[in-house]
């Protein structure tokens, strides 16, 4: 194998360690929210591997559930997600509610849903180095982890309005890395 055959490899390594940390991100938001730890605590048992490190999937066609391991996660994306919201968490909330339509009233927001914008809007805001676009769309994908429904579309919606206000709409054209 040669130098140039493994950099895709490697990028697609990198790609599925910033998913897994924007669902951990997402998981740990929501269990900060549930529970009232401190966010110090949650941050450190994702990192050790207490909490998070597996998910449950269900075969489309038989509905048997099944535990499978995630990916490793890019911990520093992790950590800046869950900080950002930590700091920045009542901005954050003005900034959805102000993205929010009629139908979809803060108060109709339930946790996981809320954990969902929040990382969004945080990765937003803080990284400036991954284009809005991808954000974006990884969190449209985290969505779908969590909803079969409408929520996707609604998380799209939103985060796509909040992204133009903070003029982070490049790499809407499906060139962006996420």
């Amino acid at each position: 194998m040669t130098a140039n055959s493994s950099v895709p490899e490697r990028e697609k390594t990198d790609m599925l360690e910033r998913s897994s940390a924007r669902l951990a991100a997402v998981q740990a938001l929501y269990q900060i929210e549930a529970s009232q730890n401190p966010h110090d605590q949650v941050i450190k048992d994702f990192l050790i591997g207490r909490t998070g490190g597996l998910a449950v999937t269900e075969d489309a066609d038989t509905a048997q559930e099944t535990t499978v391991a995630l990916t490793s996660l890019d911990a520093e994306l992790f950590i800046g997600i869950v900080r950002a919201v930590q700091t920045r968490e009542s901005e954050i909330d003005d900034m959805i509610k102000a993205a929010l339509s009629p139908e979809w009233p803060w108060d109709r927001l339930e946790m996981t849903l809320r954990a969902v914008l929040r990382a969004g809007v945080g990765e937003l805001l803080t990284r400036t180095d991954i284009p809005g676009g991808a954000t974006v769309s990884e969190f449209i994908d985290v969505a779908h982890a969590f909803y079969a429904g409408v929520e996707p579309r609604m998380v799209n919606a939103v985060l796509d309005r909040i992204a133009k206000v903070l003029g982070r709409t490049e790499g809407r054209g499906g060139a962006a890395v996420p």
